[in-house]
């Protein structure tokens, strides 16, 4: 058996990807920062940064500080806002086969519906991947947290595109699979788990925030891979959608983790930062798997953990 016998092919919501390899939103820029490191036909799918209706700035700096496995992050979601996506960054992804996620955030309901009502007239996107975890400014909670926000959030969106939905979930709940269920029931194609959990640190020296002015940031890295393999593994029982695995995945062998725990796809984040190239490592390294145990097809690894 050889890499060309093995079929990577991978069905998430509407989408048919060559792989279930996904660079993770945010960590991606808006593509044409990584065109020297990846081969873009390679990948499964690509995703964009969040794009709200209007430019962000983004948080003040320190954004990131080291953590032990990871980091502690507050980006903001600095991007450039629709209308300057649709005009100068979207035209990139164009000369790329392979389909192209958006990933969406809003502040109400409305301003979600607003962008995947726009986008889904725009030639070139293949779905969306909509930010709940962040603050709903109506209501003053994160969509995420509470079921009916959520229902209510990716309905309204469901309403206004036939493109392939996938909400991408908050860790900080007590039970995720009520959310995710919430997602199914309104009408989400598959569910993206997990965007990072809040956390922060102290600096013992000047006795504030290591990312000040900022308290309750983000964790990304290594560090937070077997919380995120865990509730992959709980949403994947309790749901009947595809679900992609994102979290402190460094190469294949993590990959594979979240493969055999029912992920049908996988994004990798911050690890880029250290190697850009961990994606195309990734593919080979799934690949070489599969042939070294005399498998023809990733969907055979698919969803294999035993619990015996």
């Amino acid at each position: 058996m050889n890499h060309d016998s093995v079929d990577m092919t991978v069905k998430v919501g509407k989408l048919v990807l060559r792989n279930p390899v996904i660079p993770a939103a945010g960590t991606f820029g808006y593509g044409q920062e990584m065109a020297d490191f990846v081969d873009f036909e390679k990948l499964g799918a690509l995703t964009t940064k969040a794009i709200s209706l209007e430019p962000r700035l983004g948080n003040p700096p320190p954004r990131f500080a080291e953590t032990i496995a990871g980091a502690l992050f507050s980006g903001g979601s600095q991007n450039v806002g629709l209308d300057k996506f649709i005009s100068d960054k979207l035209p990139f992804y164009k000369q790329f086969s392979t389909p192209l996620i958006v990933n969406i955030r809003g502040d109400s309901v409305s301003e979600f519906v607003q962008l995947a009502e726009r986008l889904s007239q725009e030639e070139g996107v293949s779905g969306f991947e909509l930010v709940i975890s962040c603050p709903n400014l109506e209501k003053g909670v994160l969509f995420s947290t509470d079921p009916n926000l959520t229902y209510e959030v990716v309905k309204a969106v469901r309403e206004v595109t036939d493109l392939t939905i996938i909400p991408k979930l908050s860790p900080d709940i007590t039970d995720i699979t009520l959310i995710a269920k919430a997602c199914v029931e309104a009408g989400a194609d598959a569910i993206t788990l997990i965007n990072s959990p809040r956390a922060m640190g102290i600096d013992i020296y000047t006795k504030k925030s290591k990312i000040h002015p900022n308290i309750i940031v983000s964790l990304t890295g290594p560090c937070i891979k077997p919380i995120a393999l865990r509730l992959v593994y709980q949403v994947v029982q309790a749901v009947d959608v595809p679900v992609i695995g994102v979290g402190g995945i460094t190469g294949p062998e993590d990959a594979l983790e979240f493969l055999i725990a029912g992920a049908a796809a996988v994004e990798i984040g911050m690890f880029k930062f250290i190697d850009p190239c961990v994606m195309d490592k990734t593919i080979d390294g799934i690949k070489n798997y599969l042939i070294e145990t005399g498998m023809h097809r990733i969907t055979d690894i698919i969803g294999s953990f035993s619990t015996v």
